[in-house]
C-alpha cells in the first residue's frame, strides 16, 4: 500500500497532486480562525458580559496568528523537502526531514510559550488593548498558549498529509 502512495506522488498529474495536500492545509487554517469567532460568539452570548471582553479577546489575535506563522513555516519549508526526496526514491531521508520538523515545531511551542507568557501583556497592549479589556486579553491568550503544542503540530504538520507520508 504504501508504494502505491509512494508510486502516485511520482505519477499522478501536478493539479491533483496540489489539490490532495492544499485542502487538509486550507482546512486546518479554517479551523484553527474558526476557534476565534466561535469564542467570540459564546463570549457575546453570556449573560452580563459586556464589549471589552469580546474586544479583549480580539486584540489576541495577532499573537494567534503569529503562532499560527511559525507552524506554516515548519509546513511550508519541510513539505516540500519531504516530497523532493521521496520523489528520488529516498524514504529514509524523506522521514528524517519529517522528524526534524516535528522537533522544530515543539522547540516553536517551547520558545513562543515562554515569549508570549513573558513579554504577552505589553504585546496585546500594543495590539490595542486597554486598561479595561487587557484582563480578558491576558485570560483567554493564556489559556490558548497552553495549547500551542497542539496548533504547532496540527497546523505545522498538516502539509505533511500528503499520500506518500501517511
Amino acid at each position: 500500500m504504501q508504494q502505491d502512495k509512494e508510486q502516485r506522488m511520482a505519477t499522478e498529474g501536478i493539479g491533483k497532486l496540489m489539490l490532495t495536500m492544499a485542502v487538509p492545509s486550507v482546512i486546518a487554517q479554517i479551523i484553527n480562525i474558526l476557534y476565534s469567532i466561535v469564542d467570540r460568539i459564546y463570549i457575546g452570548h453570556i449573560e452580563g458580559v459586556n464589549m471589552e471582553a469580546l474586544t479583549g479577546v480580539g486584540v489576541t489575535f495577532p499573537i494567534i496568528t503569529l503562532i499560527s506563522a511559525f507552524s506554516a513555516f515548519v509546513g511550508a519549508g519541510g513539505a516540500p523537502l519531504a516530497a523532493i526526496w521521496l520523489g528520488n526514491g529516498d524514504r529514509k531521508r524523506a522521514e528524517k526531514i519529517l522528524g526534524n520538523g516535528v522537533t522544530l515545531l515543539l522547540f516553536f511551542t517551547v520558545l513562543l510559550m515562554g515569549f508570549f507568557y513573558a513579554f504577552g501583556r505589553p504585546l496585546l497592549y500594543l495590539f490595542g488593548a486597554s486598561d479595561a479589556t487587557i484582563v480578558y486579553a491576558v485570560d483567554y491568550i493564556n489559556i490558548y498558549l497552553a495549547g500551542t503544542v497542539f496548533v504547532q503540530l496540527a497546523l505545522g504538520l498538516n502539509p505533511r498529509g500528503s499520500p506518500g507520508l501517511q
